[in-house]
This record gives structure tokens, sequence and C-alpha cells, in this order.
């Protein structure tokens, strides 16, 4: 896989950390906007495929490896159970940081929530989980499609060549 023109690397390097930014921000704020976890850890791994097609897979690499990827997406599920385990006193997955006072535990007022970022107890910490399992596995993916691609091509190359 070649790298694409100069204008779709530089636009490519305009918008890649804003879109990370972005999906992030998704990830963060799952808890009072439409979004969360899945959803902003595929924006973010949106951002490792613009890369991958403006570099191209071999500048692509130099980047992103795909073990740091495996250790973060084994990271962010031993983050989520362990989340799950830690209100295991009460039961399975128990929300044991709502209105504790602590972080994301203030109290939560009765009717719409104001914006407070703080009241969601531990689902923002199982959004990050989520989050962070999900941009890793769609980076290995989108790594590992890129691998078969240029075998394909080699292989395809060597057999024209007989």
């Amino acid at each position: 896989m070649r790298e694409m023109s100069k204008i779709i690397r530089n636009v490519t390097n305009l918008v890649y950390g804003f879109i990370i930014i972005f999906g992030f921000y998704i990830i963060v704020h799952g808890h009072l906007t439409p979004g969360g976890g899945f959803q902003g850890g595929a924006v973010v791994a949106s951002a490792f495929a613009a890369m991958l097609i403006s570099y191209g897979q071999l500048n692509t690499k130099k980047f992103l490896n795909i073990n740091i990827f495996s250790l973060l997406e084994s990271c962010g599920l031993t983050m989520f159970i362990g989340v799950a385990f830690l209100g295991l006193g009460t039961t399975f997955f128990y929300n044991f940081l709502a209105n504790s006072g602590s972080w994301f535990g203030n109290i939560v007022i009765p009717g719409i929530n104001a914006g407070d970022m703080n009241t969601a107890g531990v689902l923002p910490l199982m959004n990050i989980a989520v989050g962070l399992e999900v941009f890793s596995g769609l980076g290995i993916i989108v790594l590992l499609m890129a691998d078969g691609a240029e075998y394909t091509k080699k292989k395809e190359k060597a057999e024209n060549d007989r």
C-alpha cells in the first residue's frame, strides 16, 4: 500500500488530532450525551485508518504498533472487569461511586442534568474502558487488514512473475 498525494497527507495531518480529541470527547461524555465507549472508540480508530490510507502501510507501522494496541486492548478489558468486580460487595456491576461525594460521585439532583460530569458513578470509567478496548481492537483490525492486502499483492505479483 503506497502513500497518497501530499495534499491528502497534509489534510490528514491537519485533522488527525481533532479526530482523536473528538473521539475521546465522545468516550468521556458518553453518560451525558449520545455516544459512549464504543462510538468514541470507533471514531478514534477512524483516525488510525485515515493515517494508514494517507501514509501507506510501511510508514504507518512506524507510528502504530500492533503490540501496543494489543496491550491497550487487554488493559481496557481488565479495567472493565475490574470496575465490575469492585462493586461485588453488593452486586456485580454495582454503581458504588454514585452519590458517594468522590470522583464521579456527586449528588444527583432530581430532574434534567445540567451537564455535571461527576454524577454518573462508574459509568464514565466503564465508557473509558470500553473506548480503550474498541479503538485498540479496531486499530489491530485495520493494521491486520493492511498486512493482508500487502501479502495478497505480493503473492499475486509472485504468481505473475512465474
